[in-house]
């Protein structure tokens, strides 16, 4: 059962949806985080053995993996997995291609400017283990990288207690042309990654979704690479009101509950019936999914909740100070509250778009800001692998031009140099020449 969280007149939902108490396991999780990226700073590859058998059960001698294993794995793959793959692949490659910006140009009166893109030289990809396979999330890291024009991609995903890479992952991994293979997981995957072993060189930037651990190591590696958003335990926000069943309701809250424990499962609605039914279907759900029922059952008491408001208004304002990483409106006029939402990492909207079909072969990318940060972040894209650079000329008649006024700010700012170096090219017309 969901926990009901009653807003309806609510006046700060705020202060009524963000926690403000200190968690305590936070603190203690990120002390534990601090020590990994210190222990593969210091020790490298040694640490990587040492924790990957500490924490996955397994002792890794060649961390990376063989090429072999890799076109094996494509090789031997259901032909439906293939199939459904190379689906995917298309429509992701299709839809991030269309992200690709066009270098901007821009002349005003012998000024010109030139904003150009540059694809980062190494990108890291962060493909979870443990609980499931994620080969979907090779397709959704590597294909933006590739597009955009990555030259090096390194993969880093757990291996399981054998020491193995999930056959699925590698597939995927293969199927794109993704050759650097890693079986190392966790936050020390994000530390060799960002700083660099011996066998695994450092690159530009990580992307890729995790559970706390990864997402709180992102966190603390940034500024030394890049990186995307902080995509950790996945969320999803229901605005429902009784148009569509709910079954659908339940099964879609289920689908990213079934990731684990840490993110969020939330129905918004303003109709107290939708969810007393959706409960209902949340119980029969889970009690029909066999061995996963009392998991499931548990996932939904802690990160389950009913949040009641007055109207499709306040249910946006919800939405907005929630921020989800998925958002579904199952609702009337759900185009039209589309277009309200500020805050959300993807929307779907209407009965026909579950998120599941987001996660998999819509083309959108499924690597999302979570834990609130859709308010500043966006979905992996291929921009999340470039930088732009500016190219300024100027003409002579330019510079003369606008030196009266680098001057009068310069003498403001007091950076007397900044002025003579503008002064002493209008004294010296032969500058251009020399």
């Amino acid at each position: 059962m969901l926990t009901r969280l009653d807003l309806r007149a609510c006046t700060d939902l705020r202060a009524a949806l963000v926690p403000t108490t200190a968690d305590a396991d936070a603190d203690a999780d990120l002390a534990i985080v601090r020590g990994i990226i210190a222990d593969v700073r210091t020790r490298a590859d040694d640490a990587l053995r040492d924790l990957t058998e500490r924490f996955d059960g397994c002792r890794i001698d060649e961390l990376r993996v063989p090429a072999a294993e890799l076109a094996a794995a494509l090789d031997q793959a259901a032909p439906a997995l293939r199939a459904a793959l190379d689906y995917a692949r298309g429509e992701i490659r299709a839809y991030h291609e269309a992200q690709v910006e066009p270098d901007v140009e821009v002349d005003r009166d012998g000024v010109s400017i030139r904003a150009v893109t540059r694809a980062v030289e190494r990108a890291g990809l962060y493909v979870p283990g443990g609980r499931a396979n994620y080969p979907s999330t090779v397709l959704m890291t590597a294909i933006p990288a590739q597009v955009a024009g990555v030259a090096e991609l390194a993969l880093c995903v757990p291996p399981d207690s054998s020491g193995a890479v999930p056959a699925a992952t590698l597939a995927a991994a293969a199927l794109v042309g993704v050759t650097e293979v890693y079986r190392v997981g966790g936050a020390q995957a994000i530390a060799a990654l960002a700083y660099g072993t011996a066998s695994i060189p450092a690159v530009d930037v990580i992307v890729g979704p995790g559970n706390r651990f990864v997402a709180l190591a992102k966190r603390e590696v940034a500024g030394t690479v890049g990186i995307e958003s902080f995509a950790g335990p996945s969320e999803i926000v229901v605005v429902a009101d009784g148009s569509v069943p709910a079954d659908l309701v339940a099964a879609d809250l289920l689908a990213q509950a079934e990731h684990g424990p840490g993110g969020s499962a939330v129905l918004v609605t303003w109709i107290e019936a939708v969810a007393v039914a959706v409960d209902r279907a949340l119980d029969a759900q889970i009690a029909a999914d066999g061995r996963r029922a009392p998991e499931l059952a548990a996932t939904i008491a802690d990160v389950g909740r009913a949040v009641l408001v007055d109207g499709p208004d306040a249910a946006i304002a919800a939405v907005d100070v929630i921020a989800p990483e998925h958002l579904e409106l199952l609702c009337a006029d759900a185009r039209a509250l589309s277009g309200r939402v500020r805050n959300a990492g993807a929307v779907f909207v209407g009965p026909w778009a579950p998120a599941a079909v987001g996660d998999y072969v819509a083309g959108v990318n499924h690597v999302l800001p979570t834990a609130r940060t859709a308010r500043f972040a966006s979905a992996l894209r291929v921009a999340s692998f470039t930088k732009h650079i500016h190219i300024v000329e100027l003409t002579e008649a330019a510079l003369a031009r606008v030196q009266p006024h680098v001057e009068a700010i310069a003498a403001v700012e007091g950076l007397d140099a900044h002025a003579r170096s503008v002064t002493l090219r209008g004294a010296a017309p032969e500058a251009g020449g020399r």
